[in-house]
């Protein structure tokens, strides 16, 4: 098993992912590589809360231009953590 660290990348803060805190999720940018089952063992053990479900979608790169050359942006992949009822999960407040 990897380090909890390579697997949980970032939280992902955006206004999707605001509305969905509200049905108990969390959405997090995690290692390409990682598998769901490596995932939920890493948020378990970082954010001491117990996981219900997690879903996870790699998400391409966009093109982006610059001057006369195009190029693409890495890709990247997501998780959304679904957390069992009565946890809890903040990054803004916390």
């Amino acid at each position: 098993m990897k380090n909890i660290y390579d697997v949980i990348k970032a939280p992902v803060i955006t206004e999707k992912a605001t509305i969905l805190k509200e049905d108990n999720k969390v959405v997090l940018k995690v290692a390409k590589d990682a598998t769901k089952k490596e995932i939920k063992d890493a948020v378990e053990k970082l954010f001491k809360v117990k996981v219900e479900a997690v879903r996870t979608i790699i998400l391409p790169g966009k093109w982006k231009r610059v001057g006369r050359s195009m190029g693409r942006t890495n890709s990247w992949k997501k998780a959304v953590v679904t957390l069992k009822q009565g946890e809890k999960l903040d990054f803004i407040e916390s």
